[in-house]
């Protein structure tokens, strides 16, 4: 019994679709991509995700990691497999801005949430009930791709309570892990200044996400937002004042 051999079909119009063979060295499956771009668009290639030897023999030779297409039926059972590809318009891996591309697509991407702390007077601290979730949360938002996250979070109170903030000096860089569903994510506080307590009575609420809004004590943080939250309020007061550390694990110093 011979060993399976790498092979290119055209599986729509415009595209092709290359089957790496096990063990598959990288200078056959690219030339078989330059080949196959000569008269497709596109080519690409779903490799399971355990098979971690063919996922570097696509990455290497240039095609782009572009997800997890989930439940794919092969053999008759819904299985996982990653999708790379190349297009014919793609700047070639070999010069520097393809290459960076090359990488891109395969590196570690990680959540970024801009979060703001805001204080009246009294040091109490702006909280928004979320129409989402039960626990209350600081004001913020996730930061969109490419955007600044000092920026982010200034758009995002701007659009879930109308009122311009800019956000100042960064107080607290919180890690999250992953957790229920979600993937971890790093959230950075930003200053928020201190202003009158009538400041909510600006606030229009976006209906979509925002219940209510108001200034809390600690102790009606730590009753209304969830325990994570909680410290990181308590972190981030602290390091405002010079007595915490500016980077915690879940509000937790480490």
């Amino acid at each position: 019994m011979t060993d399976p051999e790498t092979s290119v079909t055209t599986v729509a119009e415009g595209i092709a679709r290359i089957s790496i063979a096990p063990g598959e060295v990288v200078d056959v499956v690219r030339h078989e991509v330059a080949t196959a771009l000569l008269t497709h668009a596109r080519v690409e290639t779903l490799i399971d995700p355990d098979d971690v030897a063919s996922q570097r023999t696509a990455t290497w030779s240039g095609m782009r990691r572009e997800g997890v297409l989930r439940g794919v039926t092969v053999g008759g059972a819904p299985v996982d497999r990653i999708c790379y590809a190349r297009l014919a318009s793609d700047v070639p891996a070999d010069q520097p801005e393809g290459f960076r591309a090359l990488l891109n697509s395969f590196l570690p991407r990680k959540r970024a949430i801009g979060q703001m702390l805001v204080r009246d007077p009294q040091q109490r601290v702006l909280m928004c009930q979320l129409t989402y979730k039960r626990d209350w949360d600081l004001p913020g938002g996730v930061v969109e791709v490419g955007e600044s996250p000092r920026l982010g979070v200034t758009r995002e109170i701007e659009e879930e309570l109308s009122l311009e903030l800019p956000a100042g000096a960064l107080i607290l860089t919180d890690w999250l892990p992953a957790w229920s569903g979600w993937d971890d994510a790093v959230t950075l506080v930003f200053d928020g200044g201190v202003h009158e307590s009538s400041l909510t009575d600006r606030i229009v609420a976006e209906a979509r996400e925002i219940r209510s809004a108001e200034f809390c004590t600690l102790d009606q943080v730590r009753d209304r937002a969830a325990d994570y939250t909680a410290r990181r309020v308590e972190a981030a007061l602290a390091t405002l004042h010079g007595e915490g550390p500016a980077y915690t694990e879940s509000g937790r110093a480490v």
